[in-house]
């Protein structure tokens, strides 16, 4: 009912907000206003695929005569799509080789096996793993993983005692709180963080690196990390009477049936590792070799090319990645990155903007509350609805409200896109949530008690990002 109700309503703001003054907008301003409306009612509602609501800029702008068809479809060929074509077909590689397993229980099995110290493993496995691959990806890597555990390790065979039912919420909820956290680290962890370097890029001629992204978000994926695993482990679910079996060593065992490394694991080690090292150390190659021009795009794609271009076995003809192989890539999100490009494009374009600066400057509002607010109305919100649809909307809004209170851009919309991967209370609020509840170990109660405290601890931890960190980096 939702759906068909929103299916039909979005269209209905559309028309209606054209016609109805709202702050003395121009007509061009008002159509852009009631196409966000439009947008906006149908990613809430879901009434279409979030994927084909991000299409509409290319027919709604083209027919109202604001943009050519040429000038809105450069939005969906932007240089930051293409990044993240070049991340999404990295992991197509790790997981087509089974590589990230590999990783995850190489590092579960070097934290070591009492309980705290599995809980550790687990969420920095999956933490590191959700920096290269899609946060969905990793919880599926990883929850077959925590199964397995959960059900050898545990020493009662039939019921599990408080103290095991604590353990195995901790492991469960710390794999979907670690899948969201880590994808803050980089800059193709999570899609929310493409949106709005295409965003700084393509309005504000405004550059941030992978490596001075990671400068920034990896201390505080780690930092969050942090605190998850001590609330976890020592107020909310402690499990200090846990007793593990002693003759049971799974995570040995697991990593022994994958046996050593087989070559196409090895190729895809070597091209995953020289990409991260290109990304990392992009700025100071292009600061000796001024010419070259190597940018994070370039990396990303070069190295797609690569994964599809070595062979895993040359006597038949056989790649690592063949063509076939992208039918599971998320084209979808690649159209959204579009999507939220030409919206912004049109924001700019017809001075809404400029308007909301101006509005903003003539006020006198605090900056640090008014950045606080920002940060936690991003965070709640993304617990009922997409993030990336989220950051696409509202990236313009915050870049004109810090504008008009004099502020760098980026130390505004640094931190609060960085709240809409920070959605712990619902399980509908991200994939990982939603897994690690199918899983039947988790209660919506157990999770929201859990989560809020961690929504409140992530809104903390932003606000000192904005105030102390983001200065020194930026």
């Amino acid at each position: 009912m939702v759906k068909k109700i929103g299916l039909l309503l979005g269209p209905l703001v559309f028309f209606s907000l054209q016609y109805t003054p709202l702050f003395s907008l121009s007509n061009e301003a008002l159509l852009v206003v009631a196409l966000a409306a439009w947008m906006i009612v149908w990613w809430i509602t879901e009434a279409v695929s979030i994927s084909v609501t991000a299409l509409l800029p290319l027919v709604i702008y083209p027919l109202s005569g604001l943009m050519s068809v040429n000038e809105v479809g450069a939005n969906y060929g932007s240089s930051i799509v293409f990044l993240f074509f070049g991340g999404f077909v990295l992991a197509l590689a790790l997981e087509k080789v089974n590589l990230h397993r590999r990783i995850a229980l190489s590092i579960i099995h070097r934290t070591g096996t009492t309980p705290n110290r599995v809980i550790l493993g687990f969420m920095l496995a999956t933490g590191f793993m959700s920096m290269w691959i899609s946060n969905t990806a990793s919880t599926v890597v990883m929850l077959p993983i925590a199964l397995s555990v959960i059900q050898l390790l545990v020493q009662s065979d039939f019921e599990f005692t408080a103290n095991e039912q604590r353990f195995s919420l901790s492991i469960m909820l710390g794999i979907a709180f670690s899948a969201n956290a880590g994808g803050i680290a980089t800059v193709i962890g999570t899609p929310p963080n493409s949106v709005l370097i295409g965003l700084l890029e393509n309005e504000y001629n405004i550059q941030i690196s992978f490596f001075k992204w990671m400068l920034i978000g990896l201390p505080f994926s780690l930092c969050l990390i942090g605190l998850i695993y001590f609330l976890f482990t020592q107020v909310l679910f402690s499990n200090t009477g846990i007793v593990f079996k002693t003759d049971e060593d799974v995570i040995a065992q697991q990593l022994q049936e994958l046996g050593p490394l087989r070559r196409d694991e090895k190729h895809v080690l070597v091209v995953f590792a020289l990409m991260v090292f290109f990304w990392v150390f992009r700025t100071l190659i292009n600061s000796y070799i001024p010419t070259l021009g190597l940018t994070d795009t370039i990396i990303s794609v070069g190295g797609a090319i690569a994964l599809f271009s070595i062979p895993s076995d040359f006597r038949n003809d056989r790649f690592i990645l063949e063509w076939k192989d992208t039918q599971r890539l998320a084209w979808g999100i690649l159209i959204l990155f579009g999507g939220g490009l030409a919206l912004a494009k049109g924001m700019a374009q017809t001075g809404i903007v400029s308007a909301i600066t101006d509005v903003i400057s003539q006020a006198d509002f605090n900056v640090l509350l008014t950045v606080s607010l920002l940060i936690a109305l991003m965070l709640f919100m993304t617990e009922l609805m997409s993030n990336v649809a989220l950051v696409a909307v509202l990236s313009p809004v915050i870049a004109g409200i810090a504008m008009g209170l004099d502020i760098p851009i980026i130390y505004m919309l640094i931190p609060v896109t960085m709240a809409s991967s920070c959605a712990f209370m619902l399980p509908m609020a991200t994939p990982p949530n939603a897994i690690v509840f199918a899983s039947g170990y988790i209660k919506v109660s157990q999770m929201a008690r859990a989560g809020v405290l961690i929504n409140l601890l992530a809104i903390v931890l932003l606000i000192l990002l904005y105030q102390f960190a983001l200065p020194l980096v930026f």
